[in-house]
């Protein structure tokens, strides 16, 4: 099976070396000129994840055309361009394996779902869990979920993508792996607030445990299965991306924590962070179906500025005291 990785910032470029291991050809499309010509004379992208030795077996491109003949692309692009990144796609009626994070703004929809309103033959599956691209290129292990309807399609995805050090688990919950990797990014931010704020490791993980509760309500409500939220793409992701700098949606919230407002600081910022436009989505999504998301409104809040740090924390530390059940 010959892949095919729509999107060269660093994550996607994390995949293509797994995908290309042991010399398997892969070719990774990236829409900047400057990532395509590192890659491919350098065999190192110094825009996005600078410092790593690149497989010589990935080719890079900049024309979505050459990705025709892969048997099946890892669809690695900025969620909210995943959409117009495959209506430029002469052929996206092929396995699609989606690694980005998100909720479309515009539409409300998840990304699986938007992908088969692009690519309606397409069969597609999810690809989430606790990944820092970086030490997924340097070959550090972690373990996956993916997620596809089809039991089939499913393994050999796994079997053709995985490494010792890139365990993949399987699950046919496709909107429960995603839901997880989307809600977990606005929830990074809020605990990177925490740490610029200076509120402490308690604070930290109370907002972590509460956090949790609230995506699995989101969840369970939209149809995920409560061991998917419990498991590597929701569970796992959020314990990764909420403690640790190396999470763009956690330096996001340290900047906002430290009083820095936060179209300031994405301004000056290459890479994106999912979360910023996923607040608004899962905010309003969840007013409209009644789930109750405290922590989620109040980082949508705060990115918005609608509100500042002082406001939104005496608004959650004054909330009612209610049963810890979800």
């Amino acid at each position: 099976m010959k892949l095919g990785v729509v999107g060269g910032g660093a994550w996607g470029t994390a995949l293509a070396q797994v995908a290309s291991a042991g010399g398997r050809e892969t070719i990774l499309w990236a829409l900047e000129p400057e990532v395509v010509e590192g890659v491919n004379e350098d065999h190192e992208n110094k825009a996005f994840l600078a410092g790593i030795p690149l497989n010589r077996s990935i080719r890079a491109t900049a024309d979505l055309g050459e990705l025709d003949d892969c048997d099946a692309w890892l669809v690695v692009t900025p969620a909210q361009h995943m959409r117009s990144v495959l209506e430029r796609a002469a052929d996206c009626d092929k396995p699609l394996v989606l690694c980005s994070k998100g909720i479309e703004e515009q539409s409300g929809e998840l990304l699986h779902r938007v992908a088969k309103a692009v690519c309606p033959r397409a069969q597609v599956a999810v690809l989430s869990g606790p990944t820092f691209a970086h030490e997924v290129a340097n070959g550090l292990p972690t373990a996956v979920t993916l997620a596809a309807e089809d039991d089939v399609l499913a393994e050999r995805l796994r079997d053709r993508i995985k490494q010792p050090t890139f365990r993949i688990y399987l699950s046919d919950d496709v909107a429960g792996a995603e839901i997880g990797g989307a809600v977990k990014n606005v929830l990074a931010i809020a605990c990177g607030v925490v740490e610029g704020k200076g509120l402490g490791q308690n604070a930290r993980a109370a907002l972590i445990s509460r956090g949790f509760a609230e995506m699995t309500r989101f969840g369970l409500a939209l149809g995920a299965k409560r061991e998917t939220l419990a498991g590597l793409s929701g569970l796992g992701d959020l314990v990764l991306t909420c403690s640790s700098t190396n999470s763009r949606n956690y330096s996001l919230g340290v900047g906002i924590g430290q009083g820095r407002r936060a179209a300031e600081l994405m301004a000056n910022r290459r890479t994106v962070a999912e979360g910023a436009f996923t607040a608004s989505v899962l905010a309003r999504l969840a007013k409209n179906k009644g789930i109750d998301m405290p922590i989620v409104d109040a980082v949508d809040a705060l990115v918005a500025g609608r509100a500042g740090v002082d406001e939104v924390l005496g608004a959650l530390l004054s909330r009612p005291s209610k049963s810890e059940a979800i």
